[in-house]
């Protein structure tokens, strides 16, 4: 066989044809879209033909090849339209975070050079009051149930349901495409510094989606009603609604600032199957389950990434609720899933405290991609002990971050460099043990945030809790718990009985010295806790 003869076809991986499948195969299968108004129900025939008057209508406002197309938006339909029909006349589909300040707002969209801005109604005065910052911005379409534009500043600022009646139904997509030019950009969520641009190519997303359609990932197929909760301006939703396009899987999109009661009521009415979301979104939702009787026996996987779930609410969340607990792990680099927690067959024979301790990991590579976790003398033994950065590698993980200097740490030697510390097991499975910056270094040893911070939550009282390294005059740094109890239970527990709590699952050097409680802890804008927050208001403790 010679080499470099091809024997299959040079097929291009791009969003087009994923699009396509969807409008064609599964016409009749629903979108459902909550919005201001209320609740708006289309078909996949209707998403196609409007997707496609989209695209026509940014053609005509001079929208070509390359050029970035910014979101401001909510999960909903009219968003999920932009998802494929700027990327499908390929031009640059670019998601900006709505919770992010002023001033990274107007960084990102300069930074990423937006030629035309989409903006949802209620999120247009966020945009007003930095329109005089936009240099690259040449229009506004402002997302409104309403035909008509509504009142504002912002010029020129066109109505979107006005454009899409101009645009072409049966718009024609490009062909050649190349599936290594880019598609869509995201920006990270900036907890030091201005946040950092990732491009993802066509072929990236394509390869992503079908990995999260298989069975031992997320398994994401056209039997499931689907709720992202998790935004679709952050990390593209974790690839959701371009997997449930192509898959023709019903999708339930939840919205302007959905609340607990909001998404029980989306997953009891559209019978969710799968629902997506980050752990402070999960302790929410338990909130609002124990307070009332609703019903989540449709759930087959409660999907929790963004950083590390607490055993006690997995724990929770499968014995008292029967609802499957899917732990996986991703960034904006890595387009994101990289790691999903899916028991091996013969562990769903072990006991329930094993399975608990599976569910609570990171989980396995998932299919396509390739890991390391480096320690100090090189690659880590899989015991589940020794510590390591994790590195990743594959065909969607970015390799470099867009015009910006800070590449060269992140990205070397073909990897990218997490800056997550993890260990790995015998059976493959990664925990993450913590942060690199988040680590607390006390006299000379290692201390984990995240193993204290899952330990305070199985307490009883305990709504939420975070853990950070606060410097010490003699040890470097000690551990200080910032802790918000549950209403039943404000004022009955104090800083001692949580470290007593403590006291016979840790050694004792790893014990927090205090425990500062609070009515909120800070989060960022993805709803992480916010430790560089923390770290400053409490930096004085030991002084």
């Amino acid at each position: 066989m010679k080499v470099g003869i091809k024997h299959m076809m040079d097929f291009p991986l791009t969003l087009r044809s994923m699009l396509e499948r969807g409008e064609k195969l599964f016409p009749k299968k629903e979108i459902v879209s909550r919005t201001l108004s209320g609740i708006h129900r289309y078909t996949y025939a209707d998403y196609g033909q409007r997707t496609r008057r989209l695209s026509s209508a940014l053609q005509t406002l001079g929208v070509k090849s390359g050029d970035r197309v910014g979101t401001f938006a909510w999960n909903n339909h009219r968003h999920l339209e932009a998802y494929f029909a700027v990327p499908c006349m390929g031009a640059v589909l670019h998601t900006v975070n709505i919770r992010l300040s002023a001033e990274h707002i107007s960084y990102i969209i300069n930074h990423a050079g937006d030629k035309v801005l989409l903006v949802d109604e209620d999120l247009v005065p966020l945009i007003e009051n930095v329109k005089d910052q936009l240099g690259s911005v040449k229009a506004y379409i402002v997302m409104s149930d309403q035909k008509e534009l509504p009142p504002t500043s912002l010029s020129p600022a066109y109505s979107y349901e006005e454009l899409l009646q101009q645009g072409d139904p049966l718009y024609a997509y490009p062909e050649d495409l190349d599936e290594n030019s880019p598609m869509g950009m995201c920006y990270t969520s900036a907890t030091t510094g201005n946040p950092k641009g990732v491009v993802y190519s066509h072929r990236g997303i394509f390869l992503h989606s079908l990995c999260i359609g298989l069975a031992d990932t997320l398994g994401l197929s056209e039997r499931d009603s689907c709720l992202p909760v998790v935004p679709m301006f952050h990390a593209n939703a974790w690839g959701l609604p371009f997997g449930a396009v192509w898959y023709g899987t019903k999708l339930v999109l939840p919205g302007p600032g959905p609340t607990p009661e909001v998404l029980l009521g989306l997953i009891e009415q559209e019978k969710v199957t799968l629902a997506a979301g980050v752990p402070t979104v999960w302790l929410a939702l338990l909130k609002s389950m124990e307070a009332g009787d609703r019903d989540t026996s449709s759930i087959r996987a409660a999907v929790c990434g963004g950083a590390a779930a607490p055993r006690d609410m997995i724990k929770t969340f499968e014995t008292k609720y029967n609802i499957p607990f899917l732990h996986a792990y991703g960034m904006t680099e890595t387009a994101p899933v990289a790691l999903v927690s899916r028991l091996k067959s013969y562990q769903e024979a072990w006991d329930t405290d094993e399975i608990l301790d599976v569910r609570a990991k990171q989980g396995l590579l998932v299919p396509g991609l390739e890991m390391k976790v480096m320690g100090e003398k090189g690659e880590v033994q899989w015991d589940g002990q020794e510590m390591g950065e994790l590195l990743l590698r594959g065909p969607w993980i970015a390799d470099s971050y867009y015009n910006d200097e800070r590449s060269q740490t992140t990205f070397s030697d073909g990897w990218l460099h997490t800056g997550d510390v993890a260990t790995v097991d015998g059976e493959g499975f990664v925990k993450l043990v913590d942060r690199m910056k988040d680590l607390i270094k006390s006299g000379g040893e290692w201390i984990s945030s995240v193993d204290l911070e899952n330990a305070l939550m199985a307490h009883p009282a305990v709504f939420e809790a975070s853990v950070i390294g606060v410097p010490h005059p003699t040890w470097q740094e000690r551990p200080v718990a910032c802790v918000v109890l549950k209403e039943a239970h404000a004022g009955k527990v104090g800083e001692q009985d949580l470290r007593d709590f403590l006291a016979d699952k840790f050694a004792k050097w790893w014990i927090p010295d205090r425990v500062v409680f609070m009515d909120k802890i800070p989060k960022t804008s993805v709803g992480k806790f916010l430790k560089r927050a923390m770290r400053e208001m409490l930096k004085d403790t030991f002084a």
